[in-house]
C-alpha cells in the first residue's frame, strides 16, 4: 500500500510539471520548484522513517520497514527516478542563487542514489561490526537515543517500531544468504566482531536488557504496569529471539562463508563499487590514485612536523620511540574516573570560549552535552557526536567511550577530538544548519560525507587560533589525529583498490602515528566495513583549508576568518564542487 500510495503522488506531481506551459515556467518557477524539494523531504521520510525520527519528526516513530528486500529496492528507485524526470523538467538558469544550489544538490543525489539501487547488491550485506539496524535499535531503545520516550504514545510506537524487527531481521539473514550464493561476503574478521555484538543483546533478565531503559524513566501518568507488560513481552518474544536468530546464523552459517580476503574489490563488480564509493564519499571525481598519492605526501609532511615537535621537548630517539613513550608513560593517563574524563573535555570548551567569539558570527541554539558511551557499543565505538533536534528538545551530544579511565591517553588528542566532534566541529555545523528553517527541507536535514567531516577536520586546525595546542603533547596529539586522516587515504585505497592486506594495513598504521594495535585494528577494520567513507575526511579538510588560502590572498585586509566561517556554514552541507562553485561567488563580490 505505502508503494502505490507513494508513487501515485509522485506521478501526479511530475503529471503537473508536465503540463507546465513555458510562460508559467517563467513567472514562477522557483514557487514550482520549492513544491518540488519539499514533496521530495517529506514523501522521502516514508522510505526513511529512522531519519525521519532522527530529525525529530514524530510522524513515522512507529515504522520500521524492511529496507534491505528486493521490494523495498524497487519502490525506492522509482521515487528517485520519478523525482529526476520532475527536475528535469526546470531550467537551472531561471533559478535563483540558492535554488540552483539546490538544483545541483538534488541532481547529483537522484543520480548517485539511481546508481547505487541499480549497478550494486549492498543489501546483500544488511549489517556490520560498524553499523546497521542491529545497532541502531539499540542505541534507539535504549531510552537515551533519538527515539522519544516521553508520552504513553511514544511507548506504543516504539513498541509497534521494535516488533516489526523481527520481520527485518529474517530479511537480513535471507539476503546475506542472497550474498553468499552471489559470493558477496563480508570479511572473516569482520563477522566475527558482528557476533559478540548480538550476543551481548541476547539476555534471561529483561531487566538487564539494554531495551529495558526506557522502563526505568516512565512519565508520570502513564500505565506503569502496561507498559511494564508489554516491554517485558516485547524483549523476551520478539528482540531476543530475533538477536539469537541473527547470531545463530552467523556463527553456524555465514562465519564459515566469509571470506579471507580484505578489500571491496574481492567481490563481483568490487572495483566498479569501490571507484563509485569514492565519488559518492568524496563528492569529487578524483581517482584513487590520486587520493593514494595524495596520502603519501600528506603523510610524509605530518611526520616531519611530528618530528620537529618530538625534537622541542628533548625526546633522545626516533618518531616510533615518541609514540611508544606517549602511549605508556603513566603521566599521561592522570584520570581515575569516567567524570574526570569528561570533565576534561569541559575545560577544553571553556578555554577556547573567548576566541569563539571572534571566528564565528553565528553559533547554535541547541544545547549541548557530553556523555560517556553506553557499555553495550563503547568497546567497538570511537567518540562521536549524535545531533541535537532541530526545535531544541534533544541536545547534541559528544559521546566518549571510556572502557578505563586510568588508560585514557591525554596525549590521544583531547583537544583537537573536541574541536572535530564537538564544537565547532560537528555540533556548530549541524546544529545551525538545521536551525535554518529557510534551507528546503531536504538540504536543512542533509548532507554529505565530504563536506560534513571535512569541515569537522578543518576545524581541528583552527586549535592554535582558538587558544589550544599550546602544550606540545596536545599539539602532538593534534598532529597524530590529522596524520591519521591522511592514513586512511593511503590505506583505504590500498585495501579496496591495490589489495594490501588487513595485517600489512594494521601495520602501516602502527608504523605512522601513535595508536595501539587494539586501535589500529579497529580502524582498519572499520574502513573494510564501510569502504570510502573514511577519505571524506581530509580530501573535505583539504578543500576547505585551500578556499580559505585563495581567499586571504585575493581579498588581502578584505579578507574576514568570521565571514568566511560564516559563508561556509550558511547554506548547509553540500558537495565540494557546488561548495567550490558558491565560495567563488562569495569572494568576487568582496573584491
Amino acid at each position: 500500500m505505502l508503494r502505490y500510495i507513494l508513487t501515485v503522488a509522485i506521478i501526479a506531481f511530475a503529471s503537473s510539471c508536465k503540463l507546465m506551459d513555458k510562460k508559467q515556467a517563467e513567472e514562477a518557477p522557483d514557487k514550482q520548484f520549492a513544491l518540488l524539494l519539499d514533496n521530495y523531504y517529506e514523501q522521502g521520510l516514508k522510505f526513511n522513517p529512522l531519519a525521519a525520527t532522527q530529525n525529530g519528526d514524530p510522524r513515522y516513530n512507529d515504522l520500521l520497514p524492511v529496507d534491505i528486500s528486493d521490494t523495498y529496492r524497487d519502490s525506492l528507485k522509482t521515487f528517485y527516478k520519478n523525482y529526476m524526470d520532475s527536475l528535469m523538467h526546470f531550467s537551472r538558469k531561471r533559478l535563483n542563487d540558492n535554488d540552483r544550489i539546490s538544483y545541483d544538490i538534488l541532481k547529483r543525489e537522484l543520480s548517485m542514489n539511481l546508481q547505487r539501487l541499480t549497478d550494486f547488491h549492498e543489501n546483500y550485506l544488511p549489517f556490520n561490526q560498524f553499523g546497521g539496524l542491529p545497532l541502531t535499535m539499540a542505541e534507539l531503545g535504549s531510552g537515551d537515543g533519538a527515539q522519544p520516550f516521553t508520552t504513553t504514545k511514544d511507548y506504543e510506537d516504539w513498541i509497534k517500531r521494535a516488533t516489526a524487527f523481527s520481520n527485518w531481521a529474517d530479511s537480513a539473514i535471507a539476503y546475506f544468504k542472497k550474498g553468499i550464493d552471489s559470493n558477496i561476503v563480508l570479511p572473516h574478521s569482520l563477522v566475527v566482531k558482528i557476533i559478540p555484538q548480538m550476543q551481548d543483546m541476547v539476555t534471561d533478565d529483561v531487566e538487564k536488557s539494554i531495551f529495558w531503559g526506557p522502563v526505568k524513566k516512565i512519565p508520570v501518568g502513564a500505565d506503569s504496569s502496561k507498559i511494564k507488560q508489554a516491554f517485558t513481552k516485547l524483549i523476551k518474544e520478539q528482540l531476543v529471539p530475533s538477536y539469537k536468530k541473527l547470531s545463530d546464523f552467523l556463527k553456524n552459517e555465514y562465519l564459515p562463508k566469509s571470506r579471507t580476503t580484505s578489500g571491496i574489490n574481492a567481490i563481483p563488480n568490487g572495483d566498479a563499487y569501490y571507484n563509485f564509493l569514492i565519488r559518492d564519499q568524496t563528492t569529487t571525481n578524483k581517482s584513487s590514485e590520486e587520493i593514494y598519492q595524495t596520502g603519501l605526501n600528506e603523510v610524509a609532511r605530518i611526520r616531519k612536523i611530528m618530528d620537529s615537535v618530538k625534537n622541542s621537548v628533548g625526546f633522545k630517539g626516533d618518531l616510533s620511540s615518541f609514540f611508544e613513550y606517549m602511549k605508556t608513560d603513566k603521566k599521561f593517563m592522570p584520570y581515575k574516573t569516567p567524570k574526570e574524563v569528561l570533565d576534561a573535555f569541559k575545560a577544553i570548551h571553556q578555554r577556547m570560549e573567548p576566541n569563539l567569539k571572534k571566528m564565528f558570527i553565528h553559533v547554535p541554539r541547541t544545547p549541548f552535552e557530553i556523555r560517556q558511551t553506553e557499555a553495550f557499543r563503547a568497546a567497538s565505538a570511537s567518540a562521536e557526536y549524535f545531533q541535537g533536534s532541530a526545535d531544541g528538545t534533544r541536545p547534541g551530544i559528544f559521546y566518549v567511550p571510556i572502557l578505563d579511565a586510568t588508560k585514557f591517553n591525554t596525549t590521544s588528542g583531547m583537544e583537537s577530538l573536541f574541536l572535530h566532534e564537538a564544537i565547532p566541529g560537528h555540533h556548530y555545523q549541524i546544529s545551525l544548519q538545521q536551525e535554518d528553517t529557510l534551507l528546503p527541507k531536504f538540504r536543512r536535514f542533509g548532507g554529505n560525507n565530504a563536506y560534513i567531516e571535512g569541515w569537522a577536520l578543518y576545524c581541528e586546525s583552527l586549535g592554535k587560533e582558538l587558544g589550544l595546542y599550546t602544550d606540545p603533547y596536545q599539539y602532538m596529539g593534534a598532529l597524530g589525529d590529522e596524520i591519521h586522516r591522511a592514513i586512511r587515504l593511503v590505506v583505504d585505497v590500498a585495501i579496496h583498490n591495490k589489495n594490501m592486506t588487513r595485517e600489512q594495513a594494521i601495520k602501516y598504521m602502527t608504523d605512522n602515528e601513535q595508536i595501539s594495535e587494539e586501535g589500529a585494528t579497529a580502524e582498519i577494520e572499520r574502513y573494510m566495513a564501510i569502504p570510502g567513507q573514511a577519505l571524506g575526511y581530509k580530501i573535505g579538510a583539504l578543500k576547505i583549508r585551500e578556499l580559505r588560502n585563495k581567499y586571504e590572498q585575493q581579498l588581502g585586509s578584505k579578507f574576514s576568518i568570521s565571514g568566511f566561517h560564516d559563508e561556509i556554514l550558511k547554506d548547509g552541507a553540500m558537495p565540494l564542487q557546488v561548495l567550490e562553485k558558491k565560495m567563488d561567488a562569495w569572494a568576487e563580490k568582496r573584491k
